[in-house]
């Protein structure tokens, strides 16, 4: 029986997609669940798995295309039907040559082929050069195959290189008198993703009334409930590690409560106010930054938050995150702390009207009850659309963030 396997259905937030890698050809047999196929969109990596046991018969959309949503993707034929597939399997394993189908198109000399996005998280990983690679798929295309074949084909992993011979006491050896005169360049083609993330960027930049203003935060009481209490949470809650995320985001629902202009989003000459507190946190990966989001976060514990975090930064890393992760959000938490950035203007994620920076804590002197002290302090950032924030909101915003902070327990209190 043959069984059409379609592109997910994609969001009206996503037009269409890329064919980013194919990890079964023609003839090949798979298992229920087995990935196929990995599609590549402006927001995520989605991964296409064989809907049953059988053998893929035809390939219908070849790497690089671009495809919309429920495009067919390729034919799975099960049961009897998939004997003809198994004669397929057969003749592809023949060189090109013998079985009459023609190579694919190598790129040119000098020319860095095309990396699918699994292929290009292990090159950046082992730091190694694409050009070095020889790509299987279409137009040279490299395929997270290709890069674990040429991983294990690697002179250091099979044996050690032969010791060189004895020096000639009498030979002349030439000494480079100054660098190299190389100067090597190479050009990739931006991935979606990254494109779509540049896009949104300058959209961010040019279509708002972007201000940032700032404050600072004595960290030393949420440190020390932290330091007290970290073990007893983790043990109590299954092993999930209490962060800093969690007060911010649990901080950021309070003041948003206060003051529901920073909630908002501006709809062409509309002003929607949000009744709820739905937390985009920023993620950094390997293809850029992603923002899931953590819906009713006013309804989760600091235990869920840090969980809900944790497990983000996971599937991310493992591009597991789907579109319904990061749809929505009505406010945006980000921590360039975790790089060292001490100080930062974060860029608005329309059409969300604020965003929250977190930075870097480092010791300071400070001056408390009339003596200068050495405190930990982070600097704060929230950046905000002026046509709907007024600066006295986001003054009043920011320094509710900063008391809540400044006294952990008024967030568990409410107050």
């Amino acid at each position: 029986m043959a069984i059409e396997i379609k592109a997910p259905a994609f969001p009206e937030s996503v037009a269409d997609g890329e064919i980013a890698a194919w990890h079964k050809q023609e003839g090949d047999s798979v298992a229920r669940d087995e990935l196929i196929v990995e599609i590549e969109t402006d927001k995520v990596v989605m991964e296409v798995v064989a809907p049953a046991d059988g053998i893929i018969s035809k390939i219908h959309a070849a790497e690089g295309d671009t495809i919309e949503s429920q495009a067919l993707l390729a034919t799975l034929e099960t049961g009897a039907g998939a004997g003809a597939g198994k004669a397929a399997e057969a003749a592809s394993s023949e060189p090109p040559e013998k079985a009459g189908a023609p190579a694919a198109e190598a790129p040119a000399a000098g020319e860095v082929p095309a990396l699918g996005p699994a292929a290009r998280q292990l090159v950046e990983e082992h730091k190694l050069d694409p050009s070095a690679i020889a790509g299987t798929g279409k137009g040279g295309r490299i395929t997270k195959e290709d890069v674990l074949k040429h991983l294990a084909d690697k002179p250091s992993a099979r044996a050690p290189a032969p010791a060189p011979a004895a020096a000639d006491p009498d030979a002349v050896v030439e000494v480079p008198s100054g660098p190299s005169s190389e100067r090597v360049e190479k050009r990739v083609p931006m991935t979606r993703m990254r494109a779509r993330i540049a896009e949104r960027l300058l959209e961010a930049t040019q279509q708002t009334a972007m201000l940032t203003t700032f404050n600072e935060v004595n960290m030393a009481p949420v440190m020390a409930l932290r330091r007290k209490y970290k073990d007893q949470f983790e043990k109590t809650h299954n092993g999930t590690r209490l962060g800093f995320m969690g007060f911010f985001v649990k901080a950021a629902c309070e003041a948003l409560k206060r003051f529901p202009e920073v909630n908002a989003s501006i709809d062409g000459n509309d002003v929607v106010y949000h009744g709820y507190q739905d937390i985009g946190v920023a993620v950094s990966t390997a293809n850029g930054l992603v923002v899931p989001v953590l819906r009713d976060a006013d309804f989760m514990s600091l235990a869920d938050v840090e969980a809900a975090v944790s497990d983000f930064g996971v599937r991310a890393r493992d591009n597991k995150l789907t579109i319904d992760d990061m749809t929505g959000g009505t406010f945006t938490v980000t921590n360039g702390g975790v790089f060292g950035s001490l100080l930062s203007t974060p860029i608005l994620n329309p059409p969300q009207t604020g965003i929250l920076g977190m930075h870097k804590i480092q010791e300071r002197p400070m001056v408390a009850d009339g003596e200068v002290v050495v405190l930990p302090v982070m600097y704060l950032a929230l950046s905000y659309d002026h046509r709907l924030i007024d600066g006295k909101t986001a003054v009043q915003f920011l320094v509710a963030v900063k008391d809540l902070i400044e006294d952990p327990a008024r967030i568990l209190l409410q107050l």
